[in-house]
Parts: structure tokens; sequence; C-alpha cells
């Protein structure tokens, strides 16, 4: 192949990669804001202040500030104990942090009502001490956690395993205490990885549809979060207020994807000076 061939290949390849991303990215996204605009911007804000889009919108944040600190805490727990240390049933956990990746977010949703559901497993003891995990905050905060706990967990894991354990171990035999180990050595070592996998954990909690679906009962102003909000706008035909708030998703998704380019440059650099 001469080199105007590699080249003409290139730009087909780089033309039918940029066709993609519009095709299927670009004008989805604006058919979204087109769309929740179609009746001007005073529609689309009396769209996002009714009250039953305010308490999709509470609840999304609220479930969201739950369950990404949870799984901040158990994927750096996770990759520590996996990427530092030797143990019995270690790939098992391992394989149990793919787990949501393999599993329908319906089925996921599906076993928290067979054993928190009023026939389910904890059902009746449940009901006896008058606690409610189905159909309340609760058992979606439940569903959250499962579907997004491996996306920390799985950023750390390969970062951890590459650095080692020597300067954890140089800390430790300086007189640092673990804590101050953790704090002092770990932490700084992990942090844009860190922060990658929170970005990509909070986007997929806020916008988390099938396993939320499952045990939230549908109850408008009360277990709704943003997704199912509006789901429940379009079936009803109420185009205009369903876009306004899925818009609301879609530059979560935006907001994601810039910060997630920023933490990747950051991530790229702080490698190559450590490198030197």
């Amino acid at each position: 192949m001469n080199t105007l061939s590699i080249l003409r290949a290139r730009h087909l390849l780089i033309a039918a990669a940029l066709a993609f991303i519009a095709l299927f990215l670009v004008l989805p996204l604006a058919a979204v804001f087109m769309a929740a605009l179609e009746k001007g911007l005073e529609a689309y804000a009396a769209a996002l202040v009714e009250p039953d889009a305010l308490a999709a919108i509470r609840l999304t944040l609220l479930v969201a500030a739950i369950s990404v600190p949870l799984n901040i805490v158990f994927g750096i727990v996770a990759a520590w104990s996996i990427a530092k240390f030797d143990f019995p049933g270690k790939s098992l956990l391992v394989t149990f942090i793919d787990l949501p990746f393999s599993v329908s977010p319906v089925v996921a949703g599906l076993i928290y009502v067979l054993m928190f559901g009023a026939q389910g497993w904890f059902g009746p003891w449940l009901a006896e001490h008058d606690i409610q995990i189905i159909f309340a905050v609760p058992g979606i905060v439940l569903a959250t956690v499962f579907v997004t706990f491996p996306f920390v967990a799985r950023e750390l894991i390969p970062l951890m395993s590459e650095q080692g354990r020597d300067d954890e171990e140089a800390a430790l035999s300086l007189g640092a205490s673990g804590l101050q180990t953790f704090l002092r050595v770990t932490l700084p070592n992990i942090r844009w990885g860190l922060l990658y996998g929170v970005l990509l954990c909070n986007a997929r909690a806020m916008g988390e549809f099938g396993a939320v679906s499952v045990v939230s009962g549908h109850l408008r102003g009360l277990t709704n979060t943003m997704p199912l909000h509006v789901e429940i706008l379009y079936n009803e035909y109420n185009f205009v207020a369903a876009f306004a708030v899925a818009s609301l998703l879609a530059l979560l998704a935006l907001v994601t994807l810039v910060l997630k380019s920023i933490v990747e440059w950051r991530f790229a650099y702080h490698r190559r000076s450590a490198g030197h």
C-alpha cells in the first residue's frame, strides 16, 4: 500500500467514525433538546418546576448521594484487598464484582422484590416491624448500589495492581500508621482513577431505569426517579415535559463526558510525570 492509499483509508475511517457519532449520538441529543424547547422556554421551565418533576429530581439526587459514597467505600476496600493482598476466595470476589455487568438490571430488581417484597423471604418480618424497603427509597438505593458497585472497584483494581505495594510498605517501615499510609500514600496515588470511577458511577446511578423501575412501584411524586418520571410523562403523551426532564439527564451525560475527558487528560499527565 502506498502513502496515498493509506491517507485515503485513514480519512475514510475518520469520516465513517464521525458520521456514526453524528447519527447515533449528536442527532439524538439535539432532538431531545429541540423537543424539550418546542413550546418555548416558559413551557420548558414549567415542566421542570412542576411538583412531581421536582420530587423526581430530589429523589434522583438523594439516591445518588447515598449510593455513590457507598460504592466509593466498597470500591476502595475491594480494590485495595485484591491488588495488595493474596487471600482465599480472591478470584471469587473479582467475579462477584463483575456480576452486575452480566445480570440484567430488571433481574436485579426482581431479586430484591423476591427478598424484601410482601411475599418475599423477609417480607413478613419487615411488615411485622413496619419496615418498608420495596416501593420505597431503601429499595431504590439497594437496586442502584447493586448496578453501580463495579464502577469504582473496576477502575482502581488495575491501577493499584500496577502500583504495587512498595510505597505503602516503605511508609509503614518509617512508622506511619495504616490510616496515615492510606491518606498520604495510597489515596494520592489513586485520586485520578478514583475520580474517574466516581464520575461513571454517579452517571449510572442517576440514569438507572431497569432495576429501579421494578422496585419503585412508580408512585408518582414519591418513588419516581427522573428516568421513571420521563417514562410516565411520555406514556401520557406529555412530550414537552418528558423531553424537558430528559434534557436534564442529557446534560448530566454531557457534563460527565467533559469531566471524564478532563480526568483522563489529568490522569495521563500524572502518569507521564511520574514516569519521568
